[in-house]
């Protein structure tokens, strides 16, 4: 009675995610007591996956802020026009500026800040230069997922998994750097290929004379936000404080100069979502309560090896396009974190790369998908998966690939 009452519940609110995200949070909250008044999780249970997750949470709605400050600031402004810029080299060109730019937002800012902030401007750009849009925007789409693997706080499953592995700030930067730069690359090879009709459209160089206005304030207080996270993570402090600190600087400084009010302050904070995230991990808890973990631990390979890593990066992967990837990592690293950091490790690059594959393997990408039809632009579901199904497999190898390698090395 309890499974199938949980298992219901997670149903409810992944569907309304998928299909209806403007009411998902209110399902969540409803869902989360159902299961809690139901028995399928005790109330103590559920109290302490809240207070597990609150300085997850706490973090991300700090960043969320921060992100849009820098928004305001004109930092995805001056991206655009450097993004213009190197069209003077050819379509080529203006991609691998969108594959840097969109790798550095992602990993820096996170992906929410690649998906609702650059996707547009990237979009803007193409139009003004009047090239096909496609190949860039699925540049945006795919680093938003892929190019999150490289620092603790480029996304929400990171920062679940940064607990897992028990590693600090620099020691988890350190060791996923070589799987980051190796999906990256893998990602725009592949990506070039797919697009190489549309690449070869010639952009008007005529829309590249904007001039750059460079948001020196906004930069900086980035880079410091950035060393802070370091400096929290040696002090054992949750880089929360670090991105609230950004976040306050940036707001006082918007306020002052009148780019920014209060209004869009709290509606960068995106309360709603952050009770989904909450609640989501309360289902989740009954869900593994009552089955789901005795059934995913004989699936779950032991060791650290590279087939075992393989296995449970593909695992990650295959169940992130099933439940979606933050239902996925919430199950899969308590089965996994005994094993040691690269296990946990694996799992997050099939959960962030996995995604690639399907709109429902993650909620970027739903938020790129409406994104980019807002714009103007077509992504059909059999488009998003056919490009899935040339990237995300070979991206997934290659990222574990340099996940073993630095792992046996050191």
């Amino acid at each position: 009675m309890e499974l199938t009452l949980s298992v219901a519940a997670l149903a409810a609110v992944l569907g309304f995610a998928l299909l209806r995200p403007r009411r998902q949070a209110p399902v969540a909250v409803a869902a989360a007591a159902a299961v809690v008044g139901a028995g399928a999780v005790s109330w103590q249970d559920a109290v302490r996956e809240v207070n597990e997750l609150a300085p997850v949470v706490g973090f991300l709605a700090a960043v969320l802020v921060l992100a849009r400050l820098c928004d305001d600031e004109g930092l995805f402004h001056a991206a655009g026009v450097l993004m213009a810029r190197a069209t003077s080299g050819g379509q080529t060109r203006f991609l691998a500026s969108v594959f840097a730019i969109a790798a550095t937002v992602t990993a820096v800012l996170s992906l929410d800040a690649t998906v609702v902030l650059l996707t547009p401007v990237v979009l803007a750009t193409a139009r003004m230069l009047a090239v096909p849009a496609r190949p860039h925007a699925y540049a945006t789409a795919h680093l938003a997922n892929t190019a999150s693997l490289l620092l603790p706080v480029s996304n929400l499953t990171n920062l679940l998994a940064f607990s897992a592995a028990g590693l600090t700030f620099l020691k988890f930067t350190a060791t996923m750097a070589l799987p980051w730069l190796a999906a990256v690359i893998v990602e725009f090879v592949l990506l070039r290929w797919i697009f190489a009709k549309d690449l070869t459209v010639a952009p008007q160089r005529s829309a590249v004379d904007e001039p750059l206005d460079v948001p020196v304030f906004a930069l900086v207080v980035v880079g410091l936000t950035l060393a802070g996270f370091a400096v929290t993570s040696a002090l054992e402090l949750s880089p929360a404080w670090s991105a609230l600190a950004g976040a306050v600087v940036l707001a006082v400084r918007g306020l002052i100069t009148r780019h920014t009010t209060m209004t869009k302050i709290v509606v960068a904070l995106d309360v709603p979502f952050l009770a989904f995230v909450l609640c989501l991990g309360v289902v989740v808890a009954a869900v593994m309560t009552n089955g789901l973990e005795s059934a995913m631990h004989r699936l779950i390979p032991d060791g650290q090896g590279l087939l075992a890593l393989l296995a449970i990066a593909a695992i990650g992967a295959v169940l992130s396009n099933i439940v979606n990837n933050l239902p996925a990592v919430l199950v899969l690293l308590p089965l996994v974190s005994s094993a040691g950091p690269a296990a946990v490790l694996a799992v997050l690059i099939g959960v962030n790369i996995g995604p690639n594959l399907t709109y429902p393997g993650s909620l970027a990408n739903l938020l790129w998908r409406d994104v980019v039809h807002r714009a103007g632009m077509s992504a059909r579901f059999t488009e998003f998966a056919r490009v899935g199904l040339c990237t995300a497999p070979l991206t997934l190898i290659a990222a574990v690939l340099g996940l073993w390698a630095v792992t046996r090395s050191g």
